[in-house]
């Protein structure tokens, strides 16, 4: 017995000690953080693990995007997200889609408060990336969509960044022929729109 015991011993100390996974980024989004229309790798998303990588922080990004991603979407999948990955952060871009089918703003609003509350209760950060719909679709309803982001960056103190903004808009050459899109050219634009409020929240 004292035989076989020594020798597990002997194993165990011998077996390499199992590395600490990395944190994760979980960047839950619709077709713009999925890369729709782009070649694997050519989306924002991809580029920033890659800076992330190349500026020595260690973490890994997951990408649980799903192109027409709406926000009764995103509360549906995001439990299984968070307790799958255990984010230490976690970008959340949806709203796009739900202001272009003109869906209740009350509803939008419920949707977005419910993710960031079930995420800040794992213990992870949150940056809130703003949706904006097109002025066509009523100032009313814009300026109300509009006011979901800004609420919510204020009630819970988050961070939030805007992908698109009017300016990033009237370059049609940043655009794929749907008009809508970003192209592999604008990516990293778009990563440089995130970036600076996704630093302050990491840690190497």
């Amino acid at each position: 017995m004292r035989i076989v015991l020594a020798v597990l011993l002997l194993l165990l100390a011998a077996a390499p000690a199992q590395s600490a996974q990395p944190p994760v980024i979980l960047v839950v989004g619709d077709s713009l953080s999925a890369g729709y229309g782009l070649a694997p790798g050519q989306g924002w998303v991809a580029l920033m693990q890659q800076r992330l990588k190349k500026q020595g922080y260690g973490y890994r990004v997951v990408n649980a995007s799903v192109s027409g991603e709406t926000t009764d979407g995103g509360v549906q999948r995001l439990d299984r997200a968070l307790a799958t990955h255990k984010p230490a952060i976690v970008v959340l871009e949806l709203g796009s889609n739900d202001g272009l089918r003109g869906l209740p703003v009350s509803r939008v609003q419920a949707n977005l408060d419910l993710m960031i509350t079930k995420t800040r209760a794992t213990g992870a950060q949150v940056l809130l990336v703003m949706a904006r719909i097109p002025i066509n679709y009523g100032p009313r309803y814009a300026s109300a969509f509009e006011g979901i982001y800004a609420d919510l960056v204020k009630r819970y103190r988050i961070g939030s960044a805007a992908l698109l903004d009017e300016d990033f808009a009237v370059d049609l050459a940043l655009f794929l022929p749907d008009g809508m899109h970003p192209t592999a050219q604008a990516q990293p634009l778009l990563l440089d729109r995130i970036w600076p409020q996704l630093h302050p929240l990491l840690r190497r």
